[in-house]
């Protein structure tokens, strides 16, 4: 199944590569002219759908959040636990697949599970795919997205014990920063802590109502020891007032890509891990971030695509890290 995940990227790429619109994509427009909002009216972030309740749609209208208890099941976690513990350890290819080390770890003796704290794009991966593509939580998604549903950022967080460096925080930041992508309202953030989640291990925190802002200026936070790359924030944010969300192993939280957020740092001496996928209506259009607050990461984004042998634009660069997770494959 690896190999044919593979196949299929490679696949992606050639046909990118050999399209006469790969600079631009149809639909393409400009950042600076594109509505952050789908929609108006009682219910603009949520769309009619049996699984949210009333006033399920009504707490994330005003804070940009649900948490769902229970939503995953122990053994599919630890079918993923494993499948993440076999590409530290090296026993399978790691393929496509992006795996990010801490970075005051990188230069130790640190290995497998207490170096690497994050992998990428593993919407193919056989085992950690059954998580993206589980009808239980696409049902949720399908309440921000609608029925064609894109999987477009998939990644499992494992976040190590700190080496006292604090670089195990990840700062005050908003997804949509990454994503040339629109509309914001049709793309959600589904998170699932793989193990009880609390303060003192780093858990998530949210500014709530903050989905309702704009997209804010990011850059590299500027700590002594610095932050892995692409670990982008919000300056100011540090000391603004958060809600922490402990979770149980199972909860799962959906979010707006506009939602201030972040997590602090793991004081334990175990890890905390989480799985995630951001999730995007396959009819959202690319954008052009020329000349907008997103140039700049645009830019580094190509420029690691480039590292691993990929000469791809931004926009390309997500279409290649993207999956049909339900529906039909329009514009995305």
């Amino acid at each position: 199944m690896l190999k044919m995940a593979s196949e299929r990227l490679n696949t992606v790429y050639r046909h990118l590569k050999g399209s006469k619109t790969s600079n631009v994509y149809p639909k393409c427009v400009s950042a600076a002219t594109y509505p952050l909002y789908s929609s108006v009216g009682e219910f603009r972030y949520t769309l009619d759908n049996p699984i949210l309740s009333r006033g399920q749609r009504q707490f994330y209208e005003e804070n940009g959040y649900i948490l769902i208890p229970r939503l995953v099941d122990d053994d599919l976690i630890e079918e993923c636990r494993l499948r993440f513990l076999d590409y530290c350890e090296g026993r399978i290819p790691k393929g496509n697949i992006t795996m990010m080390k801490d970075i005051s770890l990188a230069k130790t003796n640190a290995k497998g599970e207490y170096l690497i704290n994050k992998i990428q794009d593993i919407v193919w991966d056989d085992v950690l795919s059954k998580y993206f593509l589980m009808p239980k939580l696409l049902d949720y998604v399908e309440c921000f997205t609608g029925p064609n549903i894109m999987a477009m950022h998939t990644m499992l967080i494992n976040k190590p014990p700190d080496s006292g460096k604090e670089t195990s925080q990840h700062p005050p930041h908003q997804d949509l920063h990454y994503f040339p992508f629109r509309p914001a309202d049709r793309i959600v953030a589904a998170w699932t802590a793989m193990e009880k989640v609390t303060r003192d291990n780093g858990c998530l925190f949210v500014v709530p109502g903050s989905h309702r802002g704009v997209l804010l200026k990011h850059e590299y936070p500027k700590l002594e020891n610095g932050v892995n790359k692409a670990y982008h924030g919000i300056q100011g944010y540090d000391t603004i007032e958060k809600v922490e969300l402990p979770m149980e192993k199972g909860d799962t939280v959906f979010f707006h890509p506009l939602l201030i957020h972040g997590s602090g740092v793991n004081k334990t001496r175990g890890f905390r891990k989480a799985i995630s996928c951001h999730y995007a209506a396959s009819d959202c259009e690319y954008i052009d971030v020329t000349g907008s607050l997103q140039e700049e990461v645009a830019k580094e984004i190509e420029d690691m695509a480039k590292r691993k042998g990929l000469s791809l634009n931004f926009q390309e660069v997500w279409k290649y890290r993207s999956r049909l997770a339900r529906g039909s494959e329009l514009n995305l």
